[in-house]
């Protein structure tokens, strides 16, 4: 890989990062509440990998928001109930194909801060969408038709 490729990755993923921190500010959410900075790196710096497609983006944040939400509601926080979330959300994104590994963090988040389900629809689905779009244009811009390597 080109240092040209290295430097273009580096500065999408660093002004993917000013722009989660803008958003966070913008929308009064907790820094640390926001579980895409490991994803901005993956996306960014390793876009060709399948944790870095679409589906698994989306999708695997969505699936572990989803198991972290059910666990906390249910069994309520506990480091036990956290660590299981965590594991059950791994389960649950190889089985539905959407493994992402920076969004085994938000069954972790969600369980210790019992947070509510809107967290799903305020931060986690727009949060994984705005980054979608942002790797879609910036991946693009350099070479078009780079990214995704794959939909599904």
């Amino acid at each position: 890989m080109s240092w040209q490729v290295i430097l273009w990755r580096a500065f999408g993923g660093a002004i993917a990062i000013l722009a989660m921190q803008f958003l966070a500010g913008f929308g009064r959410m907790p820094l640390m509440l926001v579980p895409f900075a490991t994803s901005i790196v993956l996306v960014l710096g390793t876009p060709d990998a399948e944790p870095a497609q679409p589906r698994a983006l989306v999708g695997g944040h969505f699936i572990s928001t989803l198991v972290g939400l059910a666990a906390s509601y249910a069994l309520g926080p506990s480091p036990w109930i956290a660590a299981t979330a965590v594991g059950l959300a791994m389960c649950a994104m190889y089985f539905a194909r959407s493994f992402h590994p920076p969004a085994g963090i938000d069954p972790l988040i969600i369980v210790n801060e019992s947070l509510p389900w809107s967290f799903l629809f305020t931060t986690v689905l727009p949060g994984s969408l705005l980054l979608l779009f942002f790797a879609l244009v910036w991946h693009n811009a350099s070479r078009r038709g780079a990214w995704p390597v794959r939909w599904r």
